[in-house]
């Protein structure tokens, strides 16, 4: 079966005024629509057919640009859209902060590590928080659309969080701030859907 644009769980104007409106439809609308359309003509035909995302990148070979390019933006944008909701933003709690907080000594910990995973990405990529098998979490960044599933990629892992800082995903409220953008994503998290995440990969 081909992939399917997901809906968002929410509407296009539920993240204002941190997301803004038009920046949501087109992000949706057309860069993960495209990536998603690019995708099902890149494995059509292919034994890749028919097998699931997760599989896809975990198996990739990683001189497929275009089902590591289009996967990979496939499968990021869906856990962006998942990780985010207008009930979003305070901290994490339970098993999934104890893992942050040995990792990263406290929550504050983490925010200083991912928001500067974020920022110091240079040109277009994502920020991450990954899970390892037996529960430990992992702060990494990856250029363009790969991810930390992908074989040899950053810090390995299962992504459960990730922020998207392609300028597509900011650039008509933000501009050249990337920084506020970074800031503003804090807000919006679903530290829920995080945890439900951890809860799943660990």
């Amino acid at each position: 079966m081909a992939f399917e644009l997901p809906s968002l769980p929410y509407a296009h104007d539920a993240l204002e005024p941190h997301i803004d409106t038009q920046t949501m439809q087109i992000h949706h609308g057309k860069h993960h629509a495209g990536y998603t359309s690019k995708l099902n003509a890149a494995i059509e035909g292919t034994d890749l057919e028919g097998k699931s995302i997760e599989d896809i990148l975990t198996n990739l070979d990683m001189n497929n640009g275009a089902v590591r390019n289009n996967g990979g933006g496939y499968f990021n944008h869906d856990l962006f859209w998942k990780v985010m909701s207008p009930d979003g933003g305070g901290a994490p709690s339970g098993e999934l902060a104890a893992a942050i907080d040995a990792a990263c000594g406290s929550f504050d910990g983490f925010k200083e590590a991912f928001s500067t995973a974020a920022k110091t990405q240079f040109g277009s990529g994502w920020a991450w928080l990954c899970v390892h098998k037996g529960g430990k979490v992992e702060v990494c960044s990856t250029p363009n659309q790969d991810n930390p599933m992908m074989p040899g990629v950053t810090c390995g892992g299962t992504p459960i969080l990730g922020l998207d800082v392609w300028e597509h995903a900011y650039y008509l409220k933000y501009q050249n701030r990337r920084p506020d953008y970074v800031a503003a994503f804090f807000n919006v998290i679903n530290w829920d859907q995080v945890a439900a995440n951890y809860a799943a990969n660990k």
